[in-house]
């Protein structure tokens, strides 16, 4: 009796000493998102939501992240911010406060993401977001990371080019969304079009949420210029404009700087979205494509029915950033993370990439990835051109 009783004991222990390293190799951590999953802009918070999933399940299934003798699991939960400043800070409470996440791998729009921040940084929480805007990061703010391209990256490269095809133009028209991303984005565009010896002819401005777009067209038609700029137009609200465009009769040169897909633009403009050129969309099953690329085009067809885009894919190239900066903090506190990223190369769906732009910025708080060059051909997308950044050149080349 006495042996069966020290038996139960240690096989007891035993037990509770397997149940214990099985809940360290099951603890999770919570990965937030804010983008709109809604409205116009709906397929790029559900695609950042798809391809963050797609990461996380990947890392899971390999054995997690291994920091500090623990293995650590992730979780993605996305939340519609509408693209706005008051849905936003609803997200980032969810986020912040209810969730208790310390990681944000995906935020879109800058008045929601602005929302958001502020919860973030007084907190210490990592968030790697998308605004387009420069005054969202920077050294006094070590907790942001900004996953993707912004016009500070892709106008001018965008504009030259256009530019190289187009040497006659001489004038611009543009307009933009009325909220905190359109304001940020115009100034810069104007700039970049000027040092290109092009003048801006007419600045427009639409409301979120608009459905009649004949008056914004008709503003722009009638300034006659060379070139249209829709700025950071959704492209289902570009496609109606070209649309309107068309019916008034002009046919200049479409720039659409925020084009992530041409599936939208086309559905909804028909021919007269033909020839838009794009700077933040890519073919992600051309030859330029990564196999990684090719899987997540395949897999968010099937998701969303659209092919995969630069904003989308930046949640996945997040994620596995996040997990990188972990591993080399050895550490999953946020401070210790932030502190790290700078200074290492790291997976993505790319390939080996970092963070720089101190130069723009001030400090290494953007992710250093191609510039892809797209033009609507034929009804559909086609890469003419992928420059990658020479800073990340040279920190490859070390």
């Amino acid at each position: 009796m006495k042996c069966f009783k020290k038996g139960w004991a240690m096989a007891s222990i035993a037990g509770l000493a397997l149940i214990g390293t099985g809940a360290i190799a099951q603890e999770t951590l919570i990965l937030g998102i804010s983008a709109p999953m809604s409205g116009a802009a709906a397929t790029w918070g559900l695609g950042q939501e798809w391809a963050a999933k797609q990461a996380a399940q990947e890392i899971n299934d390999a054995g997690g992240v291994k920091v500090g003798g623990k293995t650590y699991k992730f979780e993605v939960r996305a939340y519609d911010n509408k693209y706005n400043a008051a849905e936003g800070t609803k997200v980032a409470q969810n986020i912040v406060n209810r969730d208790k996440s310390r990681y944000v791998v995906g935020g879109i729009g800058t008045a929601p993401i602005l929302a958001l921040q502020s919860l973030t940084e007084r907190n210490g929480v990592i968030l790697f977001q998308s605004a387009w805007g420069k005054s969202i990061k920077g050294p006094s703010k070590p907790f942001t990371f900004t996953q993707s391209n912004t016009p500070f990256e892709i106008l001018d490269p965008l504009y030259k080019y256009v530019q190289q095809q187009h040497s006659a133009i001489k004038t611009v028209a543009m307009v933009n969304p009325n909220d905190a991303t359109g304001k940020e984005v115009e100034p810069v565009a104007e700039k970049a079009w000027s040092a290109l010896g092009v003048k801006t002819v007419s600045v427009n401005w639409y409301e979120r949420g608009t459905t009649q777009f004949q008056p914004v067209a008709q503003k722009l038609a009638a300034s006659k210029p060379d070139v249209i700029d829709l700025g950071v137009t959704p492209p289902a609200d570009a496609g109606i404009i070209m649309r309107e465009l068309s019916v008034l009769g002009w046919n200049g040169v479409k720039v659409l700087p925020v084009g992530t897909s041409a599936t939208q633009l086309v559905d909804i403009g028909g021919k007269a979205a033909e020839d838009t050129y794009m700077g933040y969309a890519g073919d992600y099953e051309g030859p330029l494509a990564t196999d990684a690329q090719r899987k997540l085009n395949a897999g968010i067809k099937k998701a969303i029915g659209e092919p995969l885009n630069p904003l989308q894919v930046s949640a996945y190239d997040a994620v596995y950033a996040l997990k990188a900066g972990m591993e080399a903090a050895k550490s999953i506190e946020p401070k210790a993370i932030a502190e790290v990223l700078p200074k290492i190369v790291f997976d993505t769906s790319y390939g080996k990439t970092a963070f720089g732009g101190t130069d723009v910025y001030g400090s290494p708080q953007q992710i250093l990835v191609p510039i892809m060059i797209t033009q609507i051909k034929n009804g559909a997308m086609v890469e003419v051109s992928r420059i990658v950044p020479e800073e990340l050149k040279q920190r490859l080349a070390k």
